[in-house]
């Protein structure tokens, strides 16, 4: 079962949830707090659904979940910009995030082609 942790997309979803759940708890503040609580449950969500839609082992339900995960990596883009703007977190951790969100991003949509 844990042969997910093969993925790239996996990898990179893993990697984007602990810099973003190290990143978010170091910076939270009460005026961040609404924006970082969205973006933890973002890229949790693209790790999660990754995850679940290989475990269903059917190509249509992995495929469904693979789209989610997409929906959540491009939230947490989003997300990522409105704080960097915000000034919510470090300008480094927001360099890196960017470049796990679009590495998950392009295996992602590589999962989607491949699969029938």
């Amino acid at each position: 079962m844990r042969k997910y942790r093969s993925l790239v997309a996996w990898q990179r979803a893993h990697q984007l949830v602990v810099l973003t759940l190290k990143t978010a708890d170091a910076a939270y503040h009460a005026r961040s707090g609404a924006l970082l609580d969205q973006l933890r449950r973002a890229t949790i969500s693209v790790e999660a659904n990754i995850v679940e839609g290989y475990a269903l082992s059917t190509p249509l339900q992995f495929r469904r979940h693979l789209r989610i995960a997409v929906g959540s990596a491009a939230e947490a883009e989003s997300l990522i910009e409105t704080a960097s703007e915000m000034d919510y977190l470090p300008a480094d951790a927001v360099r890196t995030m960017r470049e796990l969100v679009d590495e998950t991003l392009a295996t992602l949509f590589g999962l989607l082609r491949k699969l029938p």
